[in-house]
């Protein structure tokens, strides 16, 4: 495993760049009025870290979103560009993707389930990656966008809050603990979506890993399913 001075250096240049939180906002879906929490814009004060949840910011669906294991959103600031050349059109700023946190040098296949960074006050550790919803898809006015989301490997991180705290715009991600050096945020991500049977024993071991949120666990006990019925490939 890293030392904690080679985790410092190994994340030198990741940093916040936005920090985000929501307002419930009414939208329309298949004729029914429904609440989301969907709609993050920036907040130049920073935002607090809670045990379950980001202070202040509106969690509408606790059935999917918010809790332990799901307490904070992180997405990287890099693949913005990418995404506002597939989406022109829409009104673009930090949260789009419904993250708390923004994170310039973010990089899913580097992040590694179980790692724990700093970042501002708060201390935090990898949880699972995001399995978009059709909330996504009305984020961005076509459910479409759920597709491209699932077919490239920037899911983004879900953390749980270790030690709780405000975290500021510029604040640095330090990676202070690492656990295992298998599987990455971006393969297990890859698995859920795209496992064959050849796959399936590495399957079984991310399964194995203790601090793989329950949700995560269940995605992949799905793709095991799939991959179970015949002529499923």
């Amino acid at each position: 495993m890293m030392s904690f001075y080679e985790c410092i250096i190994a994340q030198a240049d990741v940093k916040v760049r936005s920090t985000n939180i929501a307002q419930a906002k009414e939208v329309v879906w298949k004729s029914k009025k429904i609440q989301t929490g969907i709609y993050k814009y920036p907040t130049e004060s920073g935002i607090y870290l809670g045990a379950e949840d980001v202070v202040k910011d509106s969690v509408v669906d606790r059935k999917y979103h918010g809790g332990v294991d799901k307490a904070c959103y992180a997405f990287s600031a890099d693949v913005y560009p990418e995404w506002k050349t597939m989406y022109p059109n829409l009104e673009w700023d930090f949260g789009m993707f419904g993250e708390n946190l923004t994170i310039d040098g973010l990089d899913e296949r580097q992040i590694y389930i179980g790692d724990q960074y700093q970042i501002g006050e708060a201390l935090v550790e990898v949880s699972e990656p995001r399995e978009p919803c059709f909330k996504l898809g009305i984020r961005f006015g076509t459910q479409a966008v759920l597709k491209s989301f699932i077919n490239q490997s920037h899911c983004g991180v879900y953390f749980r809050t270790i030690r709780e705290g405000k975290v500021h715009i510029g604040d640095d991600v330090q990676l202070v603990k690492r656990v295992q050096e298998e599987f990455s945020m971006a393969r297990i991500y890859w698995l859920r979506y795209n496992a064959q049977l050849k796959h399936i024993p590495e399957i079984h071991s991310a399964l194995n890993i203790e601090s793989l949120a329950v949700s995560a666990k269940d995605g992949l006990r799905k793709r095991l399913t799939y991959l179970d019925q015949p002529g499923s490939l």
